[in-house]
């Protein structure tokens, strides 16, 4: 039994003392600073940590937000830029138009110029093929000096060429009878062999004219592509106004006569202005152009 005392206490005072030992080591590390500063380092690493974490999280929604929104801007800078290209477009297409009509616009008065009659210019302001004419209705009038049977010329690809003459006139408005309705007739002539005939149409601006009553003889001497112009028994025609281009023959043997098949030199799906020519008494042989080259 005394042995075991003796161990007993053995270890009781081994405890002891290294229970005294610890309690001294920490009074000796609070009294020198150590603990306090190693505290104070783990604390601020520990906070700087936490921060850094905050931070980033902060920093990403941000970002996200900022990016989001950047993006919102970019689509509506972006559909605003689409918009001014669109007009931009427009305002091209437009310029083109207006320097075409320009040009066009151009021509038509160095034309008008040459003309030795007074003319008025007019614009096609509607078209009815059910019409009794297959009218082309114009906005000139009375008002503007226009008269029932007035002929009517355009002005295309350099060329002038007939297109029909005034059948109703109104104040402000007239319908010209074109010269592919079949109640249309024309006395022209072929410019090179200058036979003459009658020239009326087939009811339809994609059909040829058809100039009748032309001698038989005149067959062998026609060629393709050779003009057709109005003829000094023309009556409310001015002479020597283009008509057409000769496209074909028609001939029977039974028959005193040959049709000569004509395309118009005036293209009528592309005509947009026309000239109504004043012929008078003293003009009524007037040339429409200056022809002193010929």
């Amino acid at each position: 039994m005394k042995p075991n005392k003796f161990s007993f206490k053995l270890q009781r005072d081994l405890f002891l003392l290294l229970v005294y030992v610890v309690i001294a080591g920490i009074f000796l590390c609070f009294s020198s600073g150590g603990f306090i500063i190693n505290f104070r380092r783990i604390g601020f690493s520990f906070m700087s940590g936490i921060q850094r974490g905050v931070y980033s999280v902060t920093s990403f929604f941000s970002e996200s937000f900022n990016a989001v929104r950047e993006l919102s801007d970019l689509r509506e800078k972006y559909r605003q830029l689409e918009d001014k290209l669109e007009e931009y477009e427009i305002m091209q297409r437009s310029n083109a138009e207006i320097r075409k009509e320009n040009d066009r616009l151009r021509e038509l008065l160095s034309f008008t110029e040459t003309i030795t009659v007074r003319n008025i210019p007019a614009e096609i302001i509607g078209r009815d093929p059910s019409n009794l004419y297959s009218g082309i209705t114009v906005n000139r009038g009375a008002k503007d000096g226009i008269r029932k049977n007035m002929p009517v010329i355009s002005f295309q690809n350099s060329t002038e060429g007939l297109v029909g003459k005034v059948v109703q006139v109104g104040r402000s408005t007239s319908m010209i009878m074109p010269l592919y309705d079949l109640q249309c007739f024309v006395s022209s002539r072929l410019e090179d062999n200058r036979f003459h005939g009658l020239i009326n149409g087939q009811g339809d601006p994609d059909s040829p004219l058809i100039m009748r009553y032309v001698q038989k003889r005149a067959r062998e001497e026609i060629k393709p592509g050779e003009r057709v112009v109005t003829s000094v028994e023309s009556g409310n025609y001015p002479k020597n106004i283009a008509v057409g281009t000769v496209v074909g023959v028609n001939s029977n043997d039974y028959e005193n006569s040959i049709e000569v098949l004509i395309n118009p030199v005036v293209d009528f799906a592309k005509l947009d202005t026309v000239l109504v020519l004043d012929i008078t008494s003293e003009n009524e042989d007037a040339v429409i152009m200056d022809r002193e080259s010929e």
